[in-house]
């Protein structure tokens, strides 16, 4: 008995300690299993950082290749707009009361009629058979007149869903016509060259421009048919459409994303590339949506809205303007160009630096492009008091610009009249290092001054040993007078910039209407 106990008790030792020990390997099997667990969860963790960071490096990587390539993204779309895609058919809900067409069918005596009798039925039933008779064919005139009121239901129903769906469809195709009548009109408009359509032309063509986030996309547009001319005054973005971060590093022993700036030199030479190229792509969608040849010329004054960080002010500086004819930009291969180059080879005025906003003077103030001429139907121009520069004697003219540039600044003095009813001034302008003598011309017109006034001015601007000339008309000025004034020291004003100088400087409101018998001097 004590060796059976002894036996007993080693065994039931032995036991505990085989349970011990699988005890602890479960124990060390699950520490290990913890921390490989927390091994993979760190790993997992590190990598969705790194991923993150990753995604942040291409997020920079995209938008600096997107300023990149402002003018690359335009030259492969069409920016003309066709009319017939402006407009929108007629949207024609389908029918919703086909159930309303399948009449209900009607009830048919075999349904109510009773069995006939049979057998010995015939003998002693014919009174219950004609009981049940004379109740089915109560039962089926009852359901007859019910079905026969149900489709006149039905019937009513459906003329009114009918007429409701008809006279919306009719509704609706109206509609589409008055639109498509008012494409219409505004394609003839256009094509004829109505200021005002031309100008609604063109602000949908720029707005139909797609730009990377943080454009403004914010513009006016004027157009001056004596010169064919159109005038944008473009908001361009702040340097802040550079990204200030170059990369995202991911730390792994801090757990932080740290950033490295961008060189100040890149972010300065990338916004100035990138407003350059929203200068030369906004001209060329403007040329190249001009099918109806109604534009020779395009000025292009890039500004921005900022806040002066001097100051606190709000100021509207001037980056880049820019005035260039049709043939001179059609010459450019705008896929190999270098954008400020390109603007530089256009005689375009650019900032030295845009980033300190440092402005530019506009080759032509937005502000001076005004209409300048008041149709003789307008029932205003009864009562219209300002003065009709057309109507003015010749010494009156003489006198009236003479005063506006002493107004101005200069020093005029009046020669003698010229014999196109113009007027010759020779002024000096007293500022030292900018001023000297400028030669001004002017020439009261009613159709496009050619461009051989502006060579009779250069010249005299020579033989005078001019510093400066000016030549101003109450018409306008066509592509080749642009392109011959191109890199001269020559000024063109025409009528509406003359409307504007006029009430600017000299406080005069006037206007431009010249009489039915004008003719132009030849």
């Amino acid at each position: 008995m004590q060796r059976e106990a002894a036996r007993a008790q080693a065994q039931q030792i032995r036991a505990q300690q085989a349970a011990q020990r699988n005890a602890e390997r479960a124990r060390a099997a699950y520490a290990r299993a913890q921390a490989a667990e927390e091994k993979e969860r760190k790993r997992l963790y590190q990598e969705s950082r790194a991923a993150d960071v990753a995604a942040m490096n291409e997020a920079l990587e995209l938008r600096m290749q997107a300023l990149a390539t402002i003018l690359q993204a335009t030259l492969q779309v069409d920016d003309h707009i066709d009319f017939e895609s402006l407009k929108r058919p007629a949207t024609i809900p389908a029918w919703q009361h086909r159930h309303l067409e399948v009449p209900t069918p009607a009830p048919q005596w075999e349904q109510f009629a009773p069995a006939e009798p049979t057998g010995v039925g015939k003998l002693f039933g014919k009174s219950k058979y004609q009981q049940a008779l004379t109740a089915a064919q109560g039962q089926f005139q009852q359901a007859t007149a019910q079905h026969q009121a149900q489709e006149r239901a039905r019937t009513q129903a459906l003329a009114e869903a009918r007429a409701a769906y008809e006279g919306m469809v009719s509704a609706r195709k109206a509609d589409a016509a008055r639109q498509h009548a008012e494409i219409d009109a505004f394609r003839n408009e256009y094509e004829s060259g109505d200021p005002d359509a031309v100008v609604s032309y063109y602000d949908m063509v720029l707005q139909r421009s797609s730009y990377p986030d943080g454009f403004p996309q914010h513009f006016k547009i004027a157009f001056v048919p004596e010169s064919r001319q159109l005038v944008v005054e473009y908001e361009l973005p702040t340097v802040d459409i550079v990204p200030a971060v170059k990369q995202h590093r991911y730390v792994k022993s801090t757990d932080s994303i740290n950033e490295s700036p961008r060189p100040a030199t890149q972010i300065k030479s990338t916004y100035a590339a990138a407003i350059a190229q929203v200068a030369l792509r906004t001209v060329h969608e403007l040329f190249e949506a001009d099918r109806g040849r109604h534009l020779d010329v395009v000025v292009f004054n890039g500004v921005v809205n900022t806040i002066d960080p001097a100051s606190g002010q709000k100021i509207r500086p001037c980056l880049i303007t820019l005035r260039t004819t049709r043939d001179t930009f059609g010459a450019l291969d705008l896929a190999h160009v270098d954008p400020l180059k390109c603007l530089q080879h256009l005689s375009a005025g650019v900032s030295k630096s845009p980033v300190e906003l440092t402005p530019v003077r506009p080759v032509l103030e937005f502000n001076m492009v005004d209409a300048r001429f008041v149709e003789e139907s307008d029932a205003l121009s009864i009562v219209d008091s300002r003065p009709n520069l057309m109507d003015l004697s010749p010494g009156e003219f003489e006198a009236l610009i003479q005063n506006l540039f002493t107004k101005m600044g200069l020093e005029a003095r009046q020669t003698r009249a010229s014999r196109d009813g113009g007027v010759d001034c020779i002024a000096y302008d007293p500022r030292p290092i900018f001023g000297g003598k400028v030669v001004i011309q002017a020439k009261r017109y009613k159709n496009t001054v050619g461009v051989s006034a502006v060579r009779d001015l250069f010249g005299t601007l020579q033989n005078e040993g001019a510093s400066k000339g000016i030549l101003v008309t109450t018409a306008g000025y066509g592509q080749a007078s642009f392109e011959f004034a191109k890199n001269k020291p020559i000024e063109l004003i025409d009528g509406a910039n003359l409307l504007y100088l006029l009430e600017e400087h000299a406080g005069v409101q006037a206007k431009i209407v010249p009489p039915d018998e004008w003719r132009d001097p030849a």
